[in-house]
């Protein structure tokens, strides 16, 4: 190989061919955001930008200390030197006169800022005039804040140990005034101003004095005999802000230039002296004519005098005004700032100019727009914008009638509400709702601007009765049901979700919602091509039968209608979408809980009746008495990735054999009880639930009802008159805990236990069996309304509560501790049983538990030994689910309007690092391609040289090369092992998360050519797809799905899969059945375990999925909509052995277990697809091939060994050629006319497309190298000429062509 092929992104192309590389227009399937990130919402928005309590400033203390005329001892001032203060130079008039006006001025200048408030001038005072004043304003502020002004530009500067000056009555002294007692008589809260010389030291002292008030408060509060608690309690500071003029070093500034009192000029003159300052500087210079005497004279009257210079060319010629341009200069940098920015870069300064802008007409529609534009950035753009004051600006403007503004305010709207619901009551109080409405209403807004609408609408009425109340006298249920059909996928999306929260525990909008028929009309959406509208439908559906209001018999109608129809999404292709029908049919079970108690308690005695094969043991056919397994613990994966797979580690992959749940530790029978429906999980930790709680209803015991039910005469034992919607919910809850997909199962678990434990644990049931009451009218509301469902909680509550039920100290399950190869141990502690065994009862007997109950209690009422220990429960069993079961999809739907939608997606953009990667993989495909064709058309004249070896942790059952990557994946029964073939490194291996008795089948690689994931499909018809694996990260499961759903492994017991073609000499004969294909049938049995599994193809250039096997459907799957598109009945009684498909002639070509090979064109109605039919093999059909070119052939291998060539249009085969007997496994390399076979007669025998042998392989290279193995699996690289082998033996190895063609 070269090495440096799979590195270089070059590889020798030219730019003809760099530009015409495929591999751009494939579609990439399971990467959109549902598959790449955690389904859940953000984080809430800490509302810091509301001003909670807004606190007023009402008391301002003036407090000046100037003694004009007479400068303080210690501050040597310049000559000349700042003299105006408050703008008035004191030395103009009389001191006293001074003194006055520039107190009077102070006053203006603060009242321009806060005009309600009380005004105390004190000036040049003395001690007791401060505290006559402090006291007395903070006595009339109450709890407001009050403001001290203190200047002392008269006085000497403050001390060290913090005190300020003031004056005695004759101002002959400066009298000192400690800010300790300032403290006290001002109190809390206050605002401090220091204008004066070293103020920093006034700082430094406050906060000294603070802290040792706190301090004496603390020594109060902890010992009341201390002599400080004896004293009136200091006042705290906590509440203070102090502005101070300079650092403790620093003096004032004395230019003459300025204002002697500078920082109060700042503080309340801003602009002027801004202004002043500005003409001070340099650049001041570069502007002509601006002055000092210009702007003495002027200041703001210069911008009336430059609109009336305008008058006289606007009268006499006529014209345009010419607005200032201050304001559109403003948003232009803000623009620039928007456009030109980078990501990580300081706030624009000119956002809050922005929002003074929204006042204007002129600039309005600009400014919102750009408002927008900077809201679109992110969460921390909203949270800015916020902060600064925004919200009273949008809000006021939704009572414009513009509607050129429509799609901004939505826009913007929708971005705050994104990220800050709590808005919701403020747009409500201000009638903004109506706003909304109208737009949603509108026809002639464009669909992006009414998903906005109706997204903000969805907020409104979230979780907020006045909301609902609101927008339902809006007509909002009308106006959503109009658009249910709209074209835009995520507007239907959000009109789901819109309905599902108005009704949500609002049964007024859910009767009007009846009224206008939109449970019926959401129907429709539950077959929407796009899953998150599936979703939502399913969720509105959910919060509509999930209402809490009281049921009457049209009412409970409605609930069963939608419950069955949302019962057809069981086998729905996304997770999220199952997720949200476990939490939909929650709802359901939360309000008929008595009726789904009756029924579980009869799915239980049902699974203690039937006895039902374990699927894990090989039994004759019709015997149902199950064969105990061996006492073996699961093998330890040694992979650091193990543990960090959610799929493999849940309970029902730890849990003991379904065996446990039928024999005792003795193998002796074990009386039934509730208790024991547990057993095999009891002791041991359920690692699949999410707080590691204990399940009363085992994995194994789920399934062992989920399998019993569909042959078992369920319905005609419990009635149909208002059980049977009951009972079929209930088995679809069943299903959906045996998902797949770990969280959907998880969600299932918890449901169905809930009601496991209340009908067995806390409850006394309704008679089940008497057909006298179940078969007459029931009643159609329930007996017993439960808000809350439980369930068992930790080992020892659950121990405690099995062992009072079943009278039988709890059967010890495998725990945990098997994963460390440790022998799990049976618990310790026997609680001594409580009650006599449960004996089932049948026919008109007495319900279970009625020697412990009274007739007259109520149906979930407890016993009466139960009494005493209620405290007891409430601790031991915690809650299960609530009427508050969520998935969190909204919430992470919502996450959309609150991430940048303007923003150019990283894979579009050319130079980001996502696209760089892209176009680095997509030169590595071309060069692959192209080296490989190169050595493929040199032709190829053995097939030999062994290029990798290992043992693989499990013996391989499929392996799959990646086509552009060194890695090829090998599973085995139950897991997946990666391996760097060129290197000889094991770089993963992980568990695939199937049940105990299952295997894996097929494999394909998705993505291959971009970012590759892989699929693994199970005989009981799962699919599961996996990413990061092979890497240094963790392997994830994306999604996972039952692809098909009528494989149930009871059906495939060992000796049924050729019973056909073994039962007697006429059917041999009729099939064609040697004695060698008898033998590789058995073969194929036990390395199998019988039948077909599931068989997968996979077609990228449509991203559609074709399955099939042990059923009679060719099933195909599209997975941009994540639905099943199409079933083609395969029109056989056997099993379909093996796929193969033609994109660009949409055939569908299936081999079957009867020696068949069928052909199909999908574009056909099911009854007519199937365009031809080959009978010319007389067995098993290894391997069935269609070449993907236009008139490509269809190759296809029987187990005896016969290789037969079709054309698509001709009846009979083109050629016929003879391999070896015994064949067990093939593959055909679809670029070098090669075919692989591998013998169960341990070798392998390669093959060109004219029948010869190019290579036999019989014994592994080496010194003393061993006979290989019976092959169990083999694949071809799809490029490359290497060939990967898996024998029984463990081992893996890699054969390639002669070293001198690579």
């Amino acid at each position: 190989m070269d090495a440096e092929l799979l590195h270089s992104p070059v590889v020798g192309l030219t730019e003809e061919e760099e530009a015409d590389m495929s591999d751009w227009n494939l579609p990439l399937a399971f990467m959109k955001k549902r598959h790449l990130e955690k389904i859940e919402g953000s984080r809430a928005l800490a509302q810091s930008w509301r001003m909670k309590d807004r606190m007023k400033t009402v008391s301002v203390a003036l407090v000046l200390c100037l003694n004009v005329g007479v400068d303080p001892p210690d501050v040597v001032k310049t000559s000349p030197c700042a003299r105006l203060e408050c703008w008035i130079d004191p030395l103009s008039m009389s001191p006293q006169k001074a003194l006055e006006t520039i107190g009077a001025n102070l006053q203006k200048q603060y009242e321009n800022w806060q005009p309600r408030a009380r005004y105390k001038q004190s000036l040049d005072p003395t001690v007791d005039e401060v505290k006559k004043l402090c006291t007395s304003l903070r006595r009339n502020a109450k709890e407001e804040r009050v403001l001290f002004h203190y200047n002392g530009h008269g006085v000497p500067r403050p001390t060290v140990n913090g005190e300020i000056w003031v004056f005695n009555k004759n101002y002959t002294q400066y009298i000192p005034l400690s800010i300790y007692d300032l403290q006290t008589w001002m109190g809390s809260p206050s605002i401090f101003v220091y204008d004066c010389s070293n103020a920093g030291i006034i700082v430094k002292s406050f906060k000294q004095f603070a802290l040792q008030r706190e301090q004496e408060l603390e020594v109060a509060a902890i010992n009341p005999n201390h002599p400080l608690a004896q004293m009136p309690l200091p006042p705290s500071m906590k509440n203070c802000i102090q502005l101070a003029a300079c650092e403790a070093s620093e003096l004032l500034p004395m230019n003459p230039d300025l204002p002697a009192d500078l920082f109060t000029s700042c503080l309340t003159t801003p602009i002027k002296i801004a202004l002043r300052w500005f003409c001070m500087q340099k650049s001041a210079k570069l502007v002509p004519g601006v002055t000092l005497d210009l702007i003495e004279k002027q200041a703001w009257d210069l911008a009336v005098d430059i609109c009336l210079s305008q008058l006289p060319t606007i009268i006499e010629e006529g014209t345009a005004f010419r607005h200032s341009p201050f304001f559109a200069e403003q948003l232009t940098a803000f623009q620039v700032w928007l456009t030109m920015g980078v990501e990580n870069r300081n706030p624009p300064e000119q956002l809050p100019i922005v929002l003074q802008v929204l006042l204007s007409q002129v600039h309005r529609l600009r400014a919102l727009d750009l408002l927008g534009r900077f809201l679109d950035l992110g969460p921390w753009a909203v949270s800015l914008a916020l902060s600064v004051g925004i919200f009273p600006y949008v809000l006021k403007l939704l009572q414009s009638s513009a509607r050129e503004l429509r799609p901004l305010l939505v826009f913007i709207w929708a971005k705050i509400l994104a990220v800050d619901s709590s808005c919701q009551a403020d747009l409500v109080k201000d009638n903004g709702h109506k706003y909304f409405l109208s737009v949603l209403a509108d026809p002639y807004m464009p669909a992006e601007h009414r998903t906005m609408a109706v997204f903000i609408l969805a907020v409104i009425v979230n979780n907020y009765n006045t909301g609902q109340e609101a927008c339902l006298q809006g007509n909002l249920i009308s106006i959503c049901l109009e658009q249910l059909s709209d074209p835009h996928p995520l507007l239907r999306q959000w009109v789901a979700i819109c309905l599902g929260r108005i009704w949500q525990n609002f049964d007024s909008a859910r009767w009007c919602g009846v009224r206008d028929s939109a449970h019926e009309k959401l129907y429709s959406l539950l077959s929407d091509p796009i899953p998150e509208v599936r979703c939502a439908a399913v969720f509105a559906l959910g919060t509509f039968v999930g209402n809490s209001a009281e049921r009457t018999d049209h009412s409970t109608t409605i609930d069963h209608n939608v419950a069955m129809m949302l019962a057809q999404l069981i086998n729905d292709g996304s997770p999220v979408v199952r997720k949200e029908l476990v939490v939909a049919l929650s709802h359901l079970v939360v309000q008929y809980e008595s009726n789904f108690c009756t029924v579980a308690l009869q799915f239980m005695e049902e699974e203690k009746n039937y006895a039902v094969p374990s699927p894990g043991n090989t039994t004759e056919p019709g015997n149902l008495t199950p064969v105990r397994d061996g006492p073996t613990l699961p093998r330890l994966r040694p992979v650091n990735s193990y543990t960090n797979i959610r799929a493999a580690t849940t309970a029902r992959n730890l849990n003991k054999s379904l065996q446990n749940l039928n024999l005792n530790e003795e193998g002796g029978p074990v009386t039934f009880s509730p208790g024991n429906l547990s057993a095999s999980s009891s002791a041991s930790s359920t690692l699949g639930s999410p707080d590691n709680d204990e399940y009363l209803l085992s994995f194994e015991t789920i399934d062992k009802m989920r399998r019993v039910s569909s042959y078992s005469s369920l319905n005609s034992l419990i009635g149909v008159s208002f059980n049977s919607v009951y009972t079929q919910i209930w088995r679809v809850l069943l299903h959906l805990a045996a998902d797949p997909f770990p969280e959907v199962s998880d969600l299932a678990m918890k449901v169905l236990n809930s009601i496991a434990y209340k009908a067995t644990m806390n409850t006394r049931p309704q008679k089940i069996l008497d057909s006298g009451s179940l078969t007459q009218s029931a009643p159609a509301s329930p007996t017993s309304k439960g808000t809350l469902i439980h369930q068992a909680g930790a080992s020892h509550g659950a121990n405690r509560c099995l062992s009072r039920c079943s009278g039988s100290p709890p059967i010890p399950g495998v725990s945990s501790s098997s994963l460390t190869n440790e022998v799990p141990k049976p618990p310790t502690r026997e609680a001594p049983p409580s009650r006599p065994p449960y004996t089932p009862t049948l026919g008109n007997q007495a319900p279970p538990h009625s020697h412990q109950f009274s007739r007259t209690r109520k149906m979930f009422d407890k016993g009466p030994d139960q009494m005493a220990e209620d405290g007891d429960e409430a601790t031991a069993h915690r809650n299960f689910i609530s009427v508050a079961l969520q998935t969190g999809l909204c919430d992470w739907s919502a996450k959309y309007f609150a991430q940048p939608v303007m923003k150019i997606p990283e894979e579009h953009d050319l130079e980001s690092q996502v696209r760089k990667e892209r176009e680095w993989r997509f030169l590595r495909n071309a060069g692959v391609r192209r080296h490989s064709q190169r050595i493929t058309q040199r032709g190829i004249a053995r097939l030999d040289d062994q290029i990798f070896i290992n043992r693989n942790p499990g013996v391989p059952s499929v392996v799959k090369f990646h086509p552009f990557n060194p890695c090829i994946a090998v599973a085995d029964k139950d897991s997946i092992c990666f391996w760097d073939w060129e290197k000889g490194e094991r770089l993963d291996y992980f568990y695939n998360g199937n049940p105990r008795y299952t295997r894996i089948t097929a494999m394909e690689y998705l993505n291959g050519h971009d970012c590759s994931l892989l699929l693994t499909a199970t005989d009981d018809g799962a699919l599961r797809i996996w990413k990061n694996f092979a890497d240094q990260r963790n392997p994830e499961m994306v999604t996972a799905w039952q692809g098909l759903s009528d494989m149930l492994p009871t059906t495939r017991v060992a000796g049924k899969a050729f019973r056909n073609c073994s039962t007697s000499r006429d059917s041999r004969e009729n099939h064609g059945c040697s004695g060698l294909a008898r033998r590789v049938s058995i073969y194929l049995d036990r390395s199998k375990q019988g039948g077909a599994g599931m068989v997968v193809d996979w077609e990228q250039e449509t991203g559609l999925l074709m399955t099939s096997g042990d059923v009679r459907v060719i099933r195909i799957w599209d997975t941009e909509r994540e639905m099943k598109v199409q079933d083609i009945p395969t029109g056989a009684d056997s099993c379909v052995t093996s796929l193969s498909c033609d994109p660009q002639r949409s055939l569908v070509v299936a081999g079957l277990g009867d020696g068949s090979v069928r052909v199909y064109d999908r574009r056909m109605a099911p009854n007519e697809c199937r365009v031809m039919t080959y009978r010319e093999h007389g067995a098993w059909v290894v391997k069935a091939h269609v070449q993907r070119e236009t008139n490509g052939e269809i190759v296809s291998v029987s187990v005896n060994g016969d290789v037969r060539f079709f054309e698509a249009r001709t009846p009979d085969s083109v050629n016929v050629l003879q391999t070896v007997k015994g064949l067990t496994a093939l593959d055909i390399h679809p670029q070098a006319n090669l075919f692989a076979c591998g013998s169960m007669n341990q070798f392998i025998a390669v093959y060109n497309s004219n029948g010869d042998v190019i290579s036999n392989i019989k014994y592994y290279d080496g010194f003393m190298g061993q006979r290989i193995g019976a092959i169990s699996c083999l694949a071809f690289h799809p490029y490359w000429p290497h060939l990967a082998v898996g024998s029984n033996d463990y081992y893996m190895s890699i054969y390639s062509a002669e070293k001198r063609l690579r």
